[in-house]
């Protein structure tokens, strides 16, 4: 009996620095989220995520990139261009962080509360999103996804290959052991 060949998707758009990361350049495991901040599951991921940095912290670096699923989130796309306009004031991660702590506040005006808790300046941020003005680099990292085969959130990539393991600590941790000393 013959078992079907596994194809394991692989990353198509390769980590550059315009990407936005967490941990070391030289970090032996990269591992890219595709993510969305109004999926609950990405959310999920987001706690196991910042604990597997906490304990790997010279190990992995995270790379973050948006896949906003809209006709699900109908706030997803905004939140992450609220991301990109802090990134702009060198702010994405504390942005990033705030938008998962709050995904049940991810509406217009909750927005503009959480760049003005961040001491962002929220009449520019707002006229930013209202021309759209990183809808492009949203839109840049939503194709690289499609390209990359992500048909949904949260999708990592372990090393330019895609993860297909669960998103509990113990299983990202033993995903990222075995990818260091590989």
């Amino acid at each position: 009996m013959t078992t079907p060949l596994q194809v394991t998707a692989k990353l198509r758009v390769p980590v550059t620095e315009a990407d936005h990361a967490r941990g070391p350049v030289d970090a032996p495991v990269t591992l890219v989220e595709y993510g969305d901040f109004q999926c609950r599951y990405c959310g999920a991921a987001y706690a196991n995520l910042a604990e597997l940095l906490r304990q790997r912290a010279d190990v992995v670096r995270l790379v973050y990139r948006h896949f906003p699923i809209a006709n699900v989130h109908p706030y997803a796309e905004s939140a992450a261009e609220v991301a990109e306009a802090a990134a702009r004031r060198d702010r994405f991660w504390q942005m990033h962080d705030w938008l998962y702590e709050h995904q049940d506040q991810l509406d217009p005006v909750h927005l503009s509360l959480g760049v003005e808790q961040l001491g962002l300046p929220a009449d520019e941020v707002g006229g930013e999103l209202a021309r759209q003005a990183h809808a492009d680099r949203v839109r840049r990292d939503f194709v690289g996804g499609i390209r990359s085969g992500v048909d949904g959130v949260p999708t990592l990539f372990l090393d330019d290959l895609r993860y297909e393991g669960g998103y509990s600590l113990p299983e990202l941790l033993a995903a990222v052991d075995e990818a260091a000393t590989a």
